[in-house]
């Protein structure tokens, strides 16, 4: 994105992390951990109030896999799996997360449940606790793509529709989403 922080982007007044922050935890997840990296006090500023758990990942500038890692490594030993649910993303609601969460809990919690729209993947996800090792395994910029794709692993699409792709990671695209920039 360069230039400000578009995790700090005002959608409908509020800052975009906190949009998702609110919705993530009113949905059926168990607790919500926000992983800060870039401008981390700002942003966990933006999510004062909110019966959410932050954990500061210093190695941010490694690239996503460092979040991720960071995450997983803060979740509960009893955590079954873990639904990631990636900042910039507004359109992604508490109905989608719920719908997630219920295809996971159906599939007895050992299922890959991802978000996709007209049969493509996309983000949302839910990873298991089996694979929780091997994200710790991941460098770089990359998410867990690799994983979820990989032979062998069971995995359950969930169509949630145009939310699945709406990420905000240029100031053109933060704006046809409706967001404002902030310094």
């Amino acid at each position: 994105m360069g230039g400000p922080n578009k995790l700090l982007a005002l959608f409908s007044g509020k800052p975009l992390v906190r949009v998702t922050a609110e919705r993530s935890a009113a949905s059926r997840a168990a607790g919500t951990l926000i992983v800060t990296g870039h401008q981390g006090p700002r942003v966990e500023a933006a999510l004062a109030g909110l019966d959410v758990e932050t954990v500061a990942n210093l190695d941010y500038a490694d690239g996503l896999s460092s979040s991720l890692k960071a995450g997983i490594a803060a979740l509960p030993a009893d955590a079954a799996g873990a639904l990631v649910v990636l900042g910039d993303m507004p359109g992604v609601s508490v109905r989608d997360l719920d719908r997630l969460i219920e295809a996971f809990r159906a599939a007895g919690g050992t299922a890959i449940v991802r978000a996709t729209h007209g049969g493509k993947r996309g983000n949302p996800v839910v990873l298991p606790r089996t694979l929780f090792g091997e994200v710790a395994t991941l460098e770089g910029d990359t998410g867990a793509r690799h994983l979820i794709e990989a032979e062998g692993a069971t995995v359950i699409d969930v169509e949630i529709g145009e939310a699945a792709f709406v990420d905000v990671d240029t100031p053109e695209a933060l704006a046809r989403a409706g967001g404002v920039l902030q310094d």
